[in-house]
């Protein structure tokens, strides 16, 4: 007889589902002659009480009694092609290491219910980071973990960003990854938990943050395993006050498949080609297989994916890899899966973010089904172009034109209605990783980029991202002034890792440019016109290598005025117009955070007074003082 079908009805949940007296198994897999399930339940012995039975839609299901939380288990799939054990692509969480066993896994978990809400859109500011790399105090015994980040949280919240956007942490089967050659989707990867021996002294750091805001310890249990581990760090960081992104790859999978992946889940004859992969198209991209978005099945799997992370880890959105892939090279599907995927994902959390990359940047993204593919927000390149160019072009020994106009038609891109619909800054992860691009810091003076040269262009990128239209976004050291490159291989170039142990020292160049994004960031939050829609580029000049621009609040004014000036030298008495007649209070000046505090800061005293001469478009002007290499901001 098979495995009993009690408990199974046409709602019961892909994978394996602990219920009362057991656990339900489901999985897909149409072509399949029989898909049995072996575990620590049954010894792993494959006969008729472990077979699965199937359903018309090609489901195989059944219920097996006595099932424990963290029993080891596998389904076994006899194919047109082969017959061996495969991993349930459902599977919660695996045993380390590879080749892995999937776990039976309970979704309890000791959330502190904080009240904590997403903020609305406009007042994200995202930190962008690695897990693997962005704190190892471990090395060289291993990377990063989750806990390993989760102690860096108060440092984040005091930073002042608002969202971390984790590169994406699902199962990948290397030993090190940027993440993006993801097969085990709903599993988080094992690298970046801590094994049960070493978790002790975790839990008593992870502690040391409950403690200090008086709240309820976690005992040991609760945070084994890399699922748990995951949803501490969610947990503690919506205890911060900052929300969490994942990044997730809707676009393709793999590059490293393994015989017992999804890879022809169902066991298909592999002469048949890449379609009788069941999960995938004979479309490569980077190193692995495009989904096959013209069956439900695929386009369900992928959708539930986002649902569980949502519903399970509590997490406050997403930023979706390379959408221009699912609707290239997934045509003619792929549109209608993202249609079909941001629907379902804004009915069940209508406030968590959904952020879409997607190239040559495309409106429709952010555009509303039944004509757009439904997004929120998009990332867009061209301020990051633009403010790299100009950093780039003042980084040579002369006192040539900057593009200056160019930059100001970067900072709000075409197609766009609101201001939150697009995320911008000057670093990535794809532009400076290891051989690619340079960080900011060295692109201001590529010989020396700790010089003043390349500390005061440093502070006029990222101020001009924090001030721009837009949702900015840093990426990991980017706000301490870190000038390497980065790398996910830990083990070949450990040189590239964050430089933490100079802030831990007192590095004086790495602490004035932390306190620069930092009191930037508290301006920013102070100001509303900064998150707000009002914006008007209103001076350009590219042989002065001045801009200037307006920030308001549409409806109630509060204006704001920042101007870049990337001259090498101080300029006095430069007029700029100005909304509105009387006192103007200087509430930023980059150069102050030149050896804090700047005993020779260059300015205006902390005021101006705008006199009635028109002047870029206003009915009043002032002569400003501009610091070589700054940004300074006015407001009334």
């Amino acid at each position: 007889m098979p495995a009993s079908l009690k408990h199974i009805d046409p709602d019961t949940p892909m994978g394996a589902t602990l219920v009362a007296g057991g656990a339900t198994f489901r999985c897909w897999a149409p072509h399949a002659k029989a898909v049995y399930v072996v575990g620590d339940f049954n010894h792993r012995i494959r006969n008729d009480a472990a077979l699965l039975t199937r359903d018309q839609q090609g489901h195989w299901r059944g219920f097996f009694p006595g099932v424990k939380d963290r029993q080891r288990y596998m389904f076994y799939v006899v194919g047109e092609g082969s017959e061996g054990l495969k991993r349930d692509p459902y599977a919660r969480e695996l045993e380390s290491p590879f080749p892995a066993e999937c776990l039976i896994r309970r979704t309890d978990f000791p959330w502190h219910e904080s009240g904590y809400v997403t903020p609305p859109f406009h007042e994200f500011v995202i930190y962008q980071l690695h897990v693997g790399t962005f704190f190892t105090p471990n090395l060289p015994h291993k990377g990063g973990t989750f806990l390993d980040v989760a102690r860096k949280l108060p440092y984040l919240a005091d930073l002042g960003v608002t969202a971390l956007q984790l590169m994406p942490v699902q199962e990948f089967q290397t030993s090190f990854s940027l993440g993006y050659n993801g097969t085990d989707y709903f599993s988080p990867e094992m690298d970046f938990a801590v094994a049960d021996a070493e978790l002790p002294a975790y839990v008593a750091e992870v502690n040391k943050l409950l403690d200090a805001k008086g709240l309820r310890r976690y005992h040991a249990a609760d945070l084994r395993g890399e699922m748990n581990q995951l949803k501490a760090l969610v947990d503690l960081a919506h205890l911060h006050g900052l929300a969490v992104l994942l990044d997730v790859v809707y676009n393709h999978a793999g590059g490293e498949f393994g015989d017992q992946s999804l890879y022809f889940f169902d066991r298909q004859d592999p002469a048949g080609g890449q379609w009788n992969s069941l999960y995938f198209t004979d479309r490569g991209h980077a190193g692995g297989l495009v989904f096959d978005f013209s069956k439900p099945e695929v386009r369900d799997f992928l959708i539930q994916n986002a649902k569980f992370y949502l519903g399970e880890y509590r997490i406050d959105g997403f930023r979706y890899d390379q959408v221009s892939v699912i609707d290239h090279d997934g045509a003619p599907d792929g549109w209608r899966f993202c249609q079909d995927l941001t629907s379902t994902v804004h009915a069940q959390r209508p406030k968590t973010l959904h952020h879409a990359e997607y190239w040559d940047v495309n409106p429709f993204i952010i555009t509303p089904p039944p004509v757009g593919a439904g997004f929120d927000t998009t990332l867009t390149d061209g301020l990051r172009i633009a403010i790299r160019d100009v950093i780039g072009s003042a980084s040579a020994p002369d006192e040539r034109p900057l593009h200056m106009t160019q930059l100001a038609q970067s900072l709000w891109p075409q197609g766009f209605s609101e201001s939150w619909r697009f995320v911008q800054g000057p670093e990535n992860h794809d532009i400076v990783y290891n051989g690619r691009e340079a960080r900011i810091a060295r692109l201001g003076d590529p010989d020396h980029p700790r010089s003043w040269f390349a500390r005061s262009r440093a502070r006029v990128a990222t101020g001009l991202s924090l001030t721009a239209p837009g949702i900015p976004m840093l990426f990991m050291g980017q706000e301490f002034l870190e000038d390497k490159q980065w790398s996910d291989d830990f083990v070949s170039h450990r040189d590239l890792l964050l430089y933490w142990a100079g802030l831990d020292q007192g590095d004086r160049q790495m602490l004035d440019h932390l306190r620069f994004t930092r009191e930037l960031l508290a301006l920013r939050r102070l100001l509303p016109a900064l998150r707000g829609r009002g914006f008007r580029a209103t001076h350009m000049h590219d042989q002065n290598r001045v801009l200037a621009f307006h920030r308001w609040v549409e409806g109630e004014g509060q204006d704001v005025m920042v101007i870049l000036h990337l001259a090498n030298f101080t300029r006095v008495g430069y007029q700029i117009g100005l909304p509105g007649e009387g006192a103007w209070r200087e509430v930023f000046n980059s150069d102050v955070y030149e050896n804090w505090v700047n005993a020779g800061v260059a300015g205006n005293n902390g005021r101006v007074l705008a006199n009635p001469q028109p002047l870029h478009g206003f009915g009043y002007s002032a002569g400003l003082v501009l610091p070589a290499n700054s940004i300074l901001i006015f407001a009334r």
